[in-house]
């Protein structure tokens, strides 16, 4: 009999029923089957949104339950339009398709190491070198034009104004401080003249974090040696996709800063009350901010007094 994935009312529904991987990787093996490829030694990734197995040394078999179809067309659409635009490797689609309304790609799995895996180990000067090597991945993604993927809804501007109506509401229920709060208001007054709601879009990835890249270790230097995962991919304002690298890996130290921002293209000049008054905006804005549990910069709580603090403290001269 062949395996069936079931219709789940949601995501929260999902997130309970994945976690008994016997309940779907017949299905994983029954489609890898399907387009001739080997499923015989299976690697579940426990990590991530979707379904993710392993198919040997090469493959990924990603399947998206039908509550997350969007992740599916951006994950497809960004692959397509960046293939060979790149001057890093990213996964090629080698087979797509559609199970009892879940969509699935197959793609190819990167070579290196983790980036969560290696970051804590490397050196300073490497996590410098790393960060401006990000900073040019970031601008090299947004000179490509984004053709299909302007039409992934929201656009920048309803997303913004979406973000902006339930910002306070959202960071009151993870807990942000009070002091953070009390000029939470005023920011967000000033968020739709701070951050341009009509320039000319860019591609997003919107995830560019540890978890994302590959590293690779060439003649003792650490390098960026792929991105993958582009399931929250949009189109937007450039400056959104510097605030994963800024929380998760800068994390508030000057050299590190500057590298990531020089790589992308700002001069320390560019480094401006208004700049980091609008990455504030923005960071607080993101579509997954949660302040208390991304900024890795150690008591940064007490540190800083209020929102304006925080933003010196993140991006210092």
């Amino acid at each position: 009999m062949i395996a069936r994935l079931p219709s789940l009312p949601d995501y929260e529904a999902f997130r309970a029923w994945r976690g008994d991987t016997a309940r779907w990787l017949s299905v994983a093996h029954d489609i890898a089957h399907g387009h001739g490829l080997s499923c015989d030694a299976p690697h579940v990734f426990a990590t991530g949104t979707n379904l993710v197995v392993g198919l040997g040394d090469d493959l990924i078999l990603k399947i998206f339950p039908p509550c997350l179809r969007p992740q599916f067309f951006s994950e497809r659409g960004a692959l397509t339009e960046l293939r060979g635009r790149l001057g890093i490797p990213i996964p090629d689609i080698v087979a797509e398709g559609e199970r009892d309304g879940w969509p699935y790609l197959v793609i190819t799995r990167l070579s290196g190491v983790l980036g969560s895996d290696a970051w804590p180990l490397l050196p300073e000067g490497e996590r410098e070198r790393v960060l401006a090597e990000i900073g040019a991945v970031i601008a090299d993604v947004q000179h490509v034009p984004p053709g299909a993927l302007l039409a992934i809804e929201p656009r920048w501007d309803a997303f913004l104004r979406g973000q902006i109506a339930q910002c306070r509401a959202r960071h009151e229920r993870l807990g942000l401080p009070q002091k953070f709060l009390d000029g939470l208001d005023d920011l967000l007054r000033d968020a739709a003249a701070l951050i341009p709601m009509d320039a000319p879009p860019v591609i997003l990835i919107g995830e560019y974090i540890p978890e994302n890249f590959m590293l690779m270790c060439r003649g003792g230097k650490w390098h960026v040696g792929g991105l993958f995962d582009f399931g929250d991919v949009q189109t937007g304002w450039c400056e959104y996709d510097l605030l994963g690298p800024s929380a998760f890996m800068a994390a508030g130290h000057p050299r590190r800063v500057r590298s990531l921002f020089e790589g992308f293209g700002y001069s320390r000049a560019d480094m401006t009350f208004a700049l980091k008054r609008r990455l504030m905006a923005l960071m607080l804005l993101h579509r997954a901010s949660d302040p208390l549990r991304h900024i890795c910069i150690a008591g940064w709580q007490d540190k800083a007094a209020n929102l304006s603090d925080l933003a010196q403290l993140l991006w210092p001269d």
